[in-house]
């Protein structure tokens, strides 16, 4: 039995920062990681480039990860992406910030990010056992203690935090242990689903548009009820919907659900309409094709609305009826889309759902069913936008976490 104050399953970003958070000079920790290295995730994150974070006040993260937004505000104002990015040039790592708000190393390079993380853990006398696959979990509960169980060691100690990520990315070793885990110690579990991931779509006609993307509206309905709505950029594939606004929404979506799509977002669906009948009264000999362009809508887009709405793309606005006019207003402004499936956990980015959030301190990520025990990222029912948050929210919950048991 090896006597240890803290065991953390798990060396991805929150629970390296967990580690670099904790005093180890005083509080004899360990890391127990399953693969042969730390972090797997983190080096394929933003295409190895590693999108660590977002641009803008911290408040502005607050709506990034759905309804959650009360339960993360003491812990991202805990450790901000201001800190964020500070920890990192502090140690010799410089930040690039793109337009669109995301933040990367200006090496573009992960395995950067890694290694300043690995030393600043070695600094603080913090050990990584790798190869130590985690078994078994338990608390003894007179003695305040937790043993962890690999196979081939046995730790006990007066802390344990969890922090084994989701289920997404299976090859990198986030097969959900942290889930069996929890419920082992009595935690109840919000079922987890893949998340930031592609759509499937039923009778798909769109593989010809692949590699398209365009601004859209997307709302969201099932049983004849309107769920959610959003607007972003839709990105059409061989073989389904991607691209940020699909990845972000897709926390909300199931199949059979119906996704209505206005390729107009910023227009009035009523006075889309008078336009429509005023166009193609007065201007009766333009081409369909034309006025659809006219609307910047991508021009093969476009031909596949007006396709889809019964209409050759060579006939002039003069020869459209009354019914082909309908249907191409339903098909700009509510294309009705039947989902499939959602792309499963070796494509989505991160896993929706986990360990209740009811059952953790907010303040401190303690679970409030059992002292000493903490969670941290991935593995907590906790999902962001694409754009940086997912990794944030590691690093803040990391940070929390250190500091508390500090």
């Amino acid at each position: 039995m090896i006597k240890k104050d803290v065991v953390i399953i798990g060396a991805g970003p929150a629970g390296l920062f967990t580690g670099i958070n904790i005093d180890g000079k005083k509080k004899d920790t360990v890391i127990l990681e399953k693969n042969s290295s730390a972090g797997k995730k983190l080096l394929i994150s933003g295409g190895g480039q590693c999108n660590l974070t977002h641009q803008g006040n911290i408040k502005d993260f607050f709506d990034k990860y759905g309804d959650k937004s009360r339960y993360l505000k003491n812990t991202l104002y805990n450790f901000t992406n201001d800190d964020l990015v500070y920890f990192f040039k502090s140690r010799g790592l410089d930040m690039e910030f793109e337009e669109n708000g995301k933040i990367f190393p200006k090496t573009r390079k992960s395995e950067d990010v890694l290694k300043a993380l690995l030393k600043e853990l070695k600094k603080n006398n913090i050990e990584i056992k790798y190869n130590s696959n985690v078994s078994e979990v338990e608390y003894v509960e007179d003695k305040e203690k937790f043993i962890v169980s690999t196979e081939d060691s046995k730790y006990i100690a007066k802390y344990l935090v969890i922090t084994t990520g989701g289920k997404s990315y299976q090859n990198t070793g986030s097969t959900g242990d942290g889930y069996y885990f929890a419920e082992k110690l009595g935690h109840r579990l919000v079922k987890p689903k893949p998340s930031l991931t592609p759509l499937y779509i039923k009778d798909y006609k769109f593989k010809d548009l692949s590699g398209i993307s365009v601004r859209v509206g997307i709302s969201l309905w099932r049983d004849n009820k309107k769920i959610n709505e959003t607007t972003g950029d839709m990105l059409f594939t061989h073989v389904n919907l991607s691209g940020p606004v699909i990845l972000d929404f897709s926390r909300y979506v199931k199949p059979g659900d119906i996704l209505k799509i206005n390729f107009l977002p910023d227009k009035n669906k009523e006075f889309f309409r008078k336009e429509v009948i005023d166009s193609l009264q007065n201007f009766g000999s333009k081409y369909i094709k034309t006025f659809i362009s006219d609307l910047n809508i991508p021009n093969r887009v476009g031909e596949k609305i007006i396709e889809n709405s019964g209409i050759k793309k060579d006939k002039i606005c003069a020869e459209i009826t009354k019914k082909q006019r309908e249907r191409l207003i339903e098909n700009l402004m509510e294309m009705n889309l039947t989902v499939d499936r959602l792309g499963d956990y070796h494509l989505a980015m991160v896993t929706a759902g986990g360990v209740g959030l009811d059952q953790i301190n907010r303040k401190t990520m303690e679970s409030k069913l059992i002292k000493n025990l903490y969670f941290a990222g991935e593995v907590m029912d906790v999902d962001g936008d694409t754009g940086g948050y997912n990794i944030q929210w590691a690093f803040s919950s990391g940070y929390t976490v250190g500091k508390s048991i500090g």
